[in-house]
């Protein structure tokens, strides 16, 4: 018998999905967004869901390695990349993933990382607490091979002094998360508004 996600982190994820659709950041059915249990299981988005659209029957439950606890289920399709987050950073309670035009085009540009730097908005990231700072945001190229993305962010991640709480997917999008939802929508929030400016700047140029 399965054990029922709870009513909570199922409202969770319905209302993010649908500040994300308003901010424009998950056009069609793009993004997923999923939450990290007290049990250790992750509840998630499933494939194929407009996320401004989101109803109770659109979140499952994967355990910690992805596989759906209910079979034939199918979650996202990035979702190993949500538990590798999870694996990786204790403290993660949530995760969401965006595809906003902003971090596809400035990925697109980018080399292995996008610096950021004298945005107030820098708070949002661990660090410091004024915007006298820099955060070099990792970008990886798009891989459909979700395993070896994964295992090229493990490499990144082992040899990092400071890991940022996102990272970018070259084309694709962002990733981003907190010790709660509403702690990674702050930081994509955060992190898609200095892209805004970075994809203005360049214009203006």
């Amino acid at each position: 018998m399965t054990v029922p996600i709870p009513e909570a982190a199922i409202a969770t994820i319905i209302a993010a999905g649908r500040r994300l659709d308003a901010a424009g950041w998950v056009p069609a059915t793009a993004g997923n967004l999923s939450v990290r249990l007290p049990d250790g299981r992750v509840a998630i988005t499933r494939s194929g869901r407009h996320k401004g659209a989101l109803a109770a029957g659109d979140v499952m439950a994967v355990d910690g390695d992805g596989r759906p606890e209910v079979q034939g289920d199918r979650p996202s399709y990035e979702t190993l990349l949500h538990c590798g987050i999870y694996r990786r950073f204790r403290d993660a309670g949530a995760v969401v993933h965006g595809h906003s035009i902003a971090n596809t085009v400035l990925s697109r540009a980018a080399g292995g990382s996008l610096t950021l730097a004298g945005y107030e908005l820098l708070k949002a990231f661990p660090g410091g607490p004024t915007h006298d700072v820099s955060v070099a945001v990792p970008v990886l190229d798009n891989d459909q091979d979700i395993p070896r993305l994964q295992r090229a962010l493990n490499a990144r991640w082992a040899g990092a002094d400071t890991i940022p709480p996102g990272y970018l997917i070259r084309g694709h999008g962002a990733y981003l998360w907190g010790s709660d939802m509403d702690a990674a929508l702050a930081r994509m929030e955060a992190l898609e508004f200095m892209l805004a400016c970075e994809l203005e700047e360049r214009r203006l140029r």
